[in-house]
Protein backbone atom coordinates (compact mmCIF):
# COMPACT_ATOMS: atom_id res chain seq x y z
CA UNK A 1 0.00 0.00 0.00
CA UNK A 2 2.79 2.41 0.96
CA UNK A 3 4.55 1.78 -2.33
CA UNK A 4 1.30 2.45 -4.20
CA UNK A 5 0.76 5.79 -2.41
CA UNK A 6 4.33 6.82 -3.10
CA UNK A 7 3.87 5.94 -6.72
CA UNK A 8 0.68 8.03 -6.93
CA UNK A 9 2.42 10.99 -5.26
CA UNK A 10 5.34 10.74 -7.65
CA UNK A 11 3.00 10.59 -10.61
CA UNK A 12 1.17 13.70 -9.32
CA UNK A 13 4.41 15.63 -8.97
CA UNK A 14 5.50 14.69 -12.44
CA UNK A 15 2.13 15.63 -13.88
CA UNK A 16 2.07 18.98 -12.09
CA UNK A 17 -0.89 18.14 -9.87
CA UNK A 18 -2.01 20.97 -7.56
CA UNK A 19 -4.89 21.89 -5.34
CA UNK A 20 -7.79 23.01 -7.57
CA UNK A 21 -7.87 26.84 -7.81
CA UNK A 22 -10.80 28.82 -6.41
CA UNK A 23 -13.39 29.37 -9.09
CA UNK A 24 -15.44 32.56 -8.90
CA UNK A 25 -18.63 32.99 -10.89
CA UNK A 26 -18.72 36.47 -12.45
CA UNK A 27 -21.96 36.07 -14.36
CA UNK A 28 -23.85 38.39 -11.97
CA UNK A 29 -22.86 42.02 -11.39
CA UNK A 30 -24.39 44.42 -8.89
CA UNK A 31 -25.94 47.62 -10.16
CA UNK A 32 -24.73 49.39 -6.98
CA UNK A 33 -21.08 50.16 -7.66
CA UNK A 34 -18.73 52.95 -8.68
CA UNK A 35 -15.06 53.61 -9.22
CA UNK A 36 -12.95 53.77 -6.08
CA UNK A 37 -11.49 56.99 -7.53
CA UNK A 38 -13.58 59.89 -6.24
CA UNK A 39 -11.09 62.78 -6.44
CA UNK A 40 -8.52 64.17 -8.84
CA UNK A 41 -5.73 66.20 -7.22
CA UNK A 42 -3.45 68.59 -9.11
CA UNK A 43 0.08 69.41 -7.93
CA UNK A 44 3.23 71.18 -9.03
CA UNK A 45 6.60 69.52 -8.49
CA UNK A 46 8.83 72.47 -7.39
CA UNK A 47 11.61 70.82 -9.39
CA UNK A 48 12.79 70.29 -12.95
CA UNK A 49 11.76 67.18 -14.84
CA UNK A 50 14.72 64.94 -14.00
CA UNK A 51 14.54 65.80 -10.32
CA UNK A 52 10.75 65.37 -10.32
CA UNK A 53 11.03 61.94 -11.93
CA UNK A 54 13.65 60.89 -9.41
CA UNK A 55 11.49 61.99 -6.47
CA UNK A 56 8.26 60.45 -7.75
CA UNK A 57 9.53 57.24 -9.34
CA UNK A 58 12.80 56.23 -7.68
CA UNK A 59 13.27 57.56 -4.17
CA UNK A 60 10.48 55.52 -2.63
CA UNK A 61 8.89 58.18 -0.42
CA UNK A 62 6.17 59.79 -2.54
CA UNK A 63 4.56 59.01 -5.88
CA UNK A 64 1.92 60.20 -8.30
CA UNK A 65 -0.15 58.56 -10.99
CA UNK A 66 0.98 61.02 -13.65
CA UNK A 67 3.82 63.43 -14.29
CA UNK A 68 3.43 66.13 -16.95
CA UNK A 69 6.69 67.38 -18.42
CA UNK A 70 6.94 70.96 -19.64
CA UNK A 71 9.65 70.77 -22.35
CA UNK A 72 9.06 68.71 -24.36
CA UNK A 73 5.39 68.36 -23.44
CA UNK A 74 4.86 64.75 -22.42
CA UNK A 75 2.70 62.78 -19.98
CA UNK A 76 4.24 59.94 -18.00
CA UNK A 77 2.17 57.40 -16.11
CA UNK A 78 4.08 56.39 -12.99
CA UNK A 79 1.36 54.50 -11.12
CA UNK A 80 -1.62 52.68 -12.61
CA UNK A 81 -4.92 54.34 -11.71
CA UNK A 82 -6.10 51.11 -10.09
CA UNK A 83 -3.32 51.40 -7.49
CA UNK A 84 -2.69 53.85 -4.67
CA UNK A 85 -0.11 56.61 -5.13
CA UNK A 86 1.24 58.62 -2.21
CA UNK A 87 0.65 62.17 -3.37
CA UNK A 88 -2.01 63.71 -1.07
CA UNK A 89 -0.62 63.02 2.40
CA UNK A 90 -2.59 64.34 5.36
CA UNK A 91 -5.62 65.70 3.55
CA UNK A 92 -9.29 66.61 3.90
CA UNK A 93 -12.17 67.76 1.75
CA UNK A 94 -15.88 68.00 2.61
CA UNK A 95 -15.85 65.27 5.23
CA UNK A 96 -13.39 63.03 3.40
CA UNK A 97 -9.93 62.51 4.88
CA UNK A 98 -6.65 60.86 3.83
CA UNK A 99 -7.44 61.07 0.13
CA UNK A 100 -4.62 58.93 -1.26
CA UNK A 101 -6.89 55.89 -1.29
CA UNK A 102 -9.66 57.60 -3.25
CA UNK A 103 -7.83 59.87 -5.68
CA UNK A 104 -5.71 60.13 -8.80
CA UNK A 105 -2.79 62.54 -8.56
CA UNK A 106 -1.27 64.59 -11.39
CA UNK A 107 2.11 66.23 -10.81
CA UNK A 108 2.91 69.12 -13.16
CA UNK A 109 6.57 70.01 -13.65
CA UNK A 110 6.84 73.60 -12.44
CA UNK A 111 9.41 75.33 -10.19
CA UNK A 112 6.69 76.65 -7.88
CA UNK A 113 7.85 79.91 -6.34
CA UNK A 114 10.80 81.91 -5.11
CA UNK A 115 10.74 84.32 -2.17
CA UNK A 116 12.17 87.74 -3.04
CA UNK A 117 12.45 91.06 -1.23
CA UNK A 118 9.29 92.11 -3.08
CA UNK A 119 7.46 88.99 -1.94
CA UNK A 120 6.74 85.50 -3.21
CA UNK A 121 6.86 85.10 -6.98
CA UNK A 122 5.18 82.10 -8.62
CA UNK A 123 6.29 80.60 -11.92
CA UNK A 124 3.86 80.57 -14.87
CA UNK A 125 2.74 77.44 -16.70
CA UNK A 126 3.37 77.09 -20.46
CA UNK A 127 0.06 77.08 -22.32
CA UNK A 128 0.93 73.85 -24.14
CA UNK A 129 1.51 72.14 -20.80
CA UNK A 130 -1.88 73.29 -19.51
CA UNK A 131 -3.48 72.09 -22.74
CA UNK A 132 -2.22 68.56 -22.16
CA UNK A 133 -3.12 68.67 -18.46
CA UNK A 134 -6.70 69.59 -19.38
CA UNK A 135 -6.88 66.75 -21.90
CA UNK A 136 -5.58 64.31 -19.28
CA UNK A 137 -7.97 65.61 -16.61
CA UNK A 138 -10.95 65.23 -18.92
CA UNK A 139 -10.03 61.62 -19.66
CA UNK A 140 -9.60 60.71 -15.98
CA UNK A 141 -12.80 62.48 -14.94
CA UNK A 142 -14.76 60.64 -17.65
CA UNK A 143 -13.18 57.29 -16.82
CA UNK A 144 -14.09 57.44 -13.14
CA UNK A 145 -17.13 59.74 -13.29
CA UNK A 146 -15.46 62.16 -10.87
CA UNK A 147 -17.73 64.95 -9.66
CA UNK A 148 -16.70 68.45 -10.85
CA UNK A 149 -16.32 69.72 -7.28
CA UNK A 150 -13.87 66.87 -6.59
CA UNK A 151 -11.25 68.17 -9.05
CA UNK A 152 -9.00 69.97 -6.57
CA UNK A 153 -5.55 71.35 -5.93
CA UNK A 154 -3.18 70.00 -3.30
CA UNK A 155 -3.61 73.32 -1.49
CA UNK A 156 -7.38 72.80 -1.24
CA UNK A 157 -6.98 69.55 0.66
CA UNK A 158 -3.99 70.69 2.75
CA UNK A 159 -4.14 74.50 3.08
CA UNK A 160 -1.07 76.07 4.62
CA UNK A 161 0.91 72.85 4.37
CA UNK A 162 0.76 72.99 0.57
CA UNK A 163 0.37 75.78 -2.00
CA UNK A 164 0.28 73.84 -5.26
CA UNK A 165 -0.64 74.16 -7.99
CA UNK A 166 -0.39 77.85 -7.00
CA UNK A 167 -2.05 81.10 -8.11
CA UNK A 168 -0.62 80.85 -11.63
CA UNK A 169 -2.58 77.69 -12.33
CA UNK A 170 -5.55 78.67 -14.57
CA UNK A 171 -8.52 77.27 -12.64
CA UNK A 172 -10.86 79.57 -14.58
CA UNK A 173 -9.77 77.84 -17.80
CA UNK A 174 -10.73 74.47 -16.29
CA UNK A 175 -14.14 75.97 -15.56
CA UNK A 176 -14.44 77.25 -19.13
CA UNK A 177 -13.56 73.75 -20.35
CA UNK A 178 -16.50 72.37 -18.37
CA UNK A 179 -14.35 70.52 -15.83
CA UNK A 180 -15.05 72.36 -12.57
CA UNK A 181 -17.85 74.64 -11.31
CA UNK A 182 -17.32 78.40 -10.97
CA UNK A 183 -19.03 81.14 -8.94
CA UNK A 184 -21.83 82.66 -11.00
CA UNK A 185 -20.62 86.08 -12.16
CA UNK A 186 -23.99 87.83 -11.84
CA UNK A 187 -24.46 86.60 -8.30
CA UNK A 188 -20.90 87.58 -7.38
CA UNK A 189 -21.48 91.12 -8.69
CA UNK A 190 -24.69 91.39 -6.68
CA UNK A 191 -23.06 90.12 -3.48
CA UNK A 192 -20.06 92.38 -4.03
CA UNK A 193 -22.33 95.45 -4.05
CA UNK A 194 -23.90 94.19 -0.83
CA UNK A 195 -20.60 93.54 0.95
CA UNK A 196 -19.11 96.87 -0.17
CA UNK A 197 -22.14 98.70 1.15
CA UNK A 198 -22.24 96.94 4.52
CA UNK A 199 -19.83 96.07 7.31
CA UNK A 200 -17.63 93.11 6.45
CA UNK A 201 -18.83 89.81 7.98
CA UNK A 202 -16.87 88.66 11.01
CA UNK A 203 -14.20 85.95 10.91
CA UNK A 204 -16.65 83.30 12.13
CA UNK A 205 -18.78 83.96 9.03
CA UNK A 206 -15.78 83.39 6.75
CA UNK A 207 -14.86 80.20 8.60
CA UNK A 208 -18.38 78.77 8.37
CA UNK A 209 -18.63 79.53 4.66
CA UNK A 210 -15.21 78.02 3.95
CA UNK A 211 -16.28 74.87 5.78
CA UNK A 212 -19.44 74.68 3.63
CA UNK A 213 -17.29 74.86 0.49
CA UNK A 214 -15.27 71.88 1.77
CA UNK A 215 -12.19 73.21 3.54
CA UNK A 216 -11.08 72.03 6.95
CA UNK A 217 -11.06 75.16 9.08
CA UNK A 218 -11.55 75.97 12.76
CA UNK A 219 -14.89 77.55 13.68
CA UNK A 220 -13.56 79.67 16.53
CA UNK A 221 -13.87 83.19 15.08
CA UNK A 222 -10.10 83.75 15.26
CA UNK A 223 -8.16 85.17 12.32
CA UNK A 224 -5.13 83.06 13.11
CA UNK A 225 -2.50 81.74 10.72
CA UNK A 226 -4.45 78.57 9.97
CA UNK A 227 -7.58 80.52 9.02
CA UNK A 228 -5.58 82.94 6.90
CA UNK A 229 -4.03 79.98 5.10
CA UNK A 230 -7.48 78.66 4.19
CA UNK A 231 -8.67 82.10 3.05
CA UNK A 232 -5.50 82.46 0.97
CA UNK A 233 -6.07 79.05 -0.61
CA UNK A 234 -9.63 80.04 -1.57
CA UNK A 235 -8.35 83.32 -3.00
CA UNK A 236 -5.62 81.47 -4.90
CA UNK A 237 -8.25 79.64 -6.90
CA UNK A 238 -10.94 82.29 -7.40
CA UNK A 239 -9.12 85.63 -6.94
CA UNK A 240 -5.40 84.98 -7.59
CA UNK A 241 -4.50 88.66 -7.97
CA UNK A 242 -4.48 89.04 -4.17
CA UNK A 243 -3.84 85.94 -2.03
CA UNK A 244 -2.88 87.67 1.22
CA UNK A 245 -5.36 85.65 3.24
CA UNK A 246 -7.21 88.64 4.66
CA UNK A 247 -11.00 88.94 4.61
CA UNK A 248 -12.28 91.61 2.21
CA UNK A 249 -15.45 92.44 0.28
CA UNK A 250 -14.48 90.63 -2.93
CA UNK A 251 -13.49 87.46 -1.08
CA UNK A 252 -16.73 87.66 0.91
CA UNK A 253 -18.76 87.97 -2.30
CA UNK A 254 -17.03 85.01 -3.94
CA UNK A 255 -17.33 82.91 -0.80
CA UNK A 256 -20.96 83.90 -0.33
CA UNK A 257 -21.81 82.63 -3.82
CA UNK A 258 -19.56 79.55 -3.64
CA UNK A 259 -21.22 78.40 -0.41
CA UNK A 260 -24.83 79.07 -1.47
CA UNK A 261 -26.88 76.40 -3.30
CA UNK A 262 -27.11 77.37 -6.97
CA UNK A 263 -24.17 79.74 -6.72
CA UNK A 264 -21.65 77.50 -8.47
CA UNK A 265 -22.32 77.02 -12.18
CA UNK A 266 -20.86 74.77 -14.84
CA UNK A 267 -19.44 76.76 -17.74
CA UNK A 268 -18.15 75.64 -21.10
CA UNK A 269 -19.25 72.38 -22.69
CA UNK A 270 -21.07 71.12 -19.59
CA UNK A 271 -23.17 74.25 -19.07
CA UNK A 272 -26.90 73.71 -19.10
Amino acid sequence: MRKALLAIAATCLLAGCATPSLRIDTSHESVVQASRVQFLILHYTVADFERSLDILARQGRVSSHYLVQEDPIRVYRLVDESRLARHAGVSYWAGNAMLNASSVGIEIVNPGYVDTVEGRVYAPYPRAQIDIVIELVKEIVARHDIRPEHVLGHADIAPGRKQDPGPMFPWKRLAEEGIIPWPDAAQVAERLDHHRGNPLPDVAWFQKRLAVVGYRVALDGELDEATRNVISTFQMKYRPADIGGLPDAETAALLDVASTPGGMRMLGEHAE
